[in-house]
């Protein structure tokens, strides 16, 4: 999982670094939300406990919100077709958690 979530960093960070200089403040809160979602990730990897799991959840659903502010046609920080790939390799992350997830409730 730590594989596929940097996959999600090294997409994300150089398209977050050309962000305009009049986003700056989102473009700083972005790539560390990046960075936080990583930390909620190692965390829940040493802890293997389900509210770990739920906020590294909480953290992935953020950078997808983030993601989305990008994309809208006032801001138009991200193509579509850049949120697009974005979404999927988030989406690899997510279906990974919801098996770890499950796996961890039926115990």
């Amino acid at each position: 999982m730590v594989e596929k979530y940097e996959r999600v960093i090294d997409y994300l960070y150089p398209l977050a670094q050309t962000v305009p200089r009049k986003h700056g403040t989102f473009r700083e809160l972005f790539i560390r939300q990046l960075f936080l979602v990583s930390e909620h990730l190692n965390d829940a990897i040493k802890a293997n406990q389900l509210s770990r799991l739920y906020v590294f959840d909480g953290s992935l659903a953020q950078l997808r919100l983030m993601l989305r502010f990008m994309v809208h046609h006032k801001r138009k920080l991200l193509t579509e077709r850049q949120e697009e790939v974005a979404q999927e390799l988030i989406c690899e992350v997510g279906s990974m958690l919801g098996a770890w997830i499950k796996k961890l409730k039926t115990k």
